[in-house]
């Protein structure tokens, strides 16, 4: 079984965990800036092993998709193409299954730390800005006219984050068949900036 070759992950697409866990935890918080893992700083070392196997997985074989929907007003967002329910597929996580699904931004966690999961437009917007993100794509990492790896810029002085419209940013999201899974706050009651964004899907070539 092999996967597309145009994958967006520049660096390691099939590093396992246990190769992860090899690495230092600086190391992992480095890999975790680089692709699509937020919040890094606040894990644990197995933690952020497992969260950025499943997200180099989810790069590796479902970035890949091509323009389409879209076309809301960038301040006028509404809930996606699927109401904010969640997207599942052969290769859905065990941590999308045992996140809480919210498809309104009226929907409250059940406790503090909960994991969250997402579709909406309008609760990833407002999650995004009431934490100063704005969306953004990773330099380098596109093809053709298709943006490249998804990311939400925090103003981490990150050079090779490229600000792209919410238009824009939800259209890949949707394209691409994503998930944003969350966290609102740390089980010690903290604002968390934690996200990561996966898709369900395998590729195969």
């Amino acid at each position: 079984m092999s996967e597309e070759p145009g994958n967006q992950t520049p660096d390691t697409p099939d590093v396992s965990e246990t190769e992860l866990r090899g690495k230092s935890v600086d190391e992992l918080r480095e890999l975790a800036k680089e692709h699509e893992v937020s919040g890094g700083s606040g894990m644990k070392k197995d933690e952020l092993a497992q969260a950025l196997a499943e997200t180099l997985q989810g790069l590796a074989s479902g970035e890949g998709g091509g323009a389409g929907g879209g076309g809301e007003d960038a301040d006028d967002v509404g809930p996606g193409p699927d109401g904010g329910h969640v997207r599942t597929g052969p290769d859905t996580s065990r941590s999308l299954k045992y996140s809480q699904e919210v498809t309104s931004p009226d929907d409250e966690p059940e406790r503090a730390g909960r994991s969250l999961v997402t579709t909406s437009h309008e609760v990833i917007k407002q999650w995004a800005e009431d934490r100063g993100g704005r969306p953004a794509t990773v330099e380098g990492t596109e093809h053709d006219d298709h943006l490249g790896v998804l990311r939400l810029d925090f103003g981490d002085q990150d050079d090779r984050l490229t600000p792209v419209t919410w238009d824009e940013w939800f259209e890949t999201f949707d394209a691409r068949r994503l998930n944003f899974i969350y966290q609102e706050e740390r089980k010690d009651g903290k604002q968390s900036n934690f996200f990561r964004l996966e898709s369900p899907d395998r590729e195969d070539g």
